[in-house]
């Protein structure tokens, strides 16, 4: 998993109005969970999360990455905002 495929996912199914998505594992390099997996951030606003909490919202993340949630991802950082949220 790169952070490459994660922004091409969470862009087809969510269609955000913007979306970051960083690889954070050099940040990690030494502990434990660093040797199974790689650890991302994605920060992203779309219209698909007005109106929701955000556990729907991280749902609706972790929906859209599929079978590549389970591909090499130890840590996954979600900020999903509505598009009149800062």
């Amino acid at each position: 998993m790169t952070a490459a495929e994660i922004e091409a996912r969470l862009s087809a199914a969510l269609a955000p109005l913007d979306i970051e998505v960083s690889d954070d594992s050099h940040l990690h390099a030494g502990h434990a969970g660093a040797r199974e997996g790689r650890h991302f951030t994605v920060r992203l606003r779309s219209p698909r999360f007005t109106g929701l909490q955000r556990v729907a919202r991280h749902r609706l993340v972790y929906d859209a990455l599929g079978s590549l949630a389970a591909q090499g991802v130890h840590a996954l950082a979600i900020v999903a905002l509505a598009p009149d949220e800062n």
